[in-house]
């Protein structure tokens, strides 16, 4: 049987704080996101804590429904404490060496575990499909799970929001870009 996950980037946000809200139309692209994805025969919705992820799915969960679930493992992967000029040289080599972490931020492997560790628990509940909503890097890190193309180009190619299909068979995993 095949599981379905639309992985969701957060609309526009005032900032990058756990608690930063949606801008005006951070707020207009949730209502098109719910509108986007009411069809979409959604079972489950997962969110990161943070205000702008859940923010922007509220409307969703609304329309449908259904409560979301709330997991810490789905925050953005962050880069490090300290506020580096070359901060997009750094995130670039976080990229291509998954082991590669700054002071006070995380790997690319440590996010990536952590974020597929959520997004397994969620599948057990096999009530597919699930909205699963996240943020920019670790968003990326969950697709390069599943298609190993993706990486920091597409990170800069991302919008907000973005909305990803990733459809999983027996052996395979097909993923593609939706949101336009």
């Amino acid at each position: 049987m095949n599981k379905i996950i639309y992985l969701v980037r957060h609309g526009k946000a005032t900032g990058q704080a756990a608690d930063a809200p949606l801008t005006a139309e951070g707020i207009a692209q949730a209502e098109a996101l719910a509108e986007f994805l009411l069809e979409a025969r959604i079972g489950q919705i997962v969110s990161s804590p943070f205000a702008r992820a859940l923010k922007s799915i509220k409307p969703l969960s609304i329309r449908l429904n259904i409560e979301i679930k709330l997991d810490e493992r789905l925050i953005e992967a962050a880069l490090s404490t300290i506020d580096y000029s070359d901060w997009l040289d750094k995130l670039r080599g976080t990229f291509s060496d998954f082991e590669l972490s700054f002071e006070g931020g995380e790997s690319s492997r440590a996010a990536t575990t952590r974020a597929i560790a959520a997004i397994n628990d969620a599948l057990l509940l096999e009530t597919t499909p699930i909205v699963v909503v996240t943020h920019g890097r670790l968003l990326t890190l969950i697709l390069k799970h599943f298609d190993s193309k993706y990486g920091f180009e597409e990170w800069q190619n991302l919008t907000t929001p973005d909305v990803f299909r990733i459809v999983i068979k027996e052996n395979e995993s097909q993923v593609d870009r939706i949101w336009q």
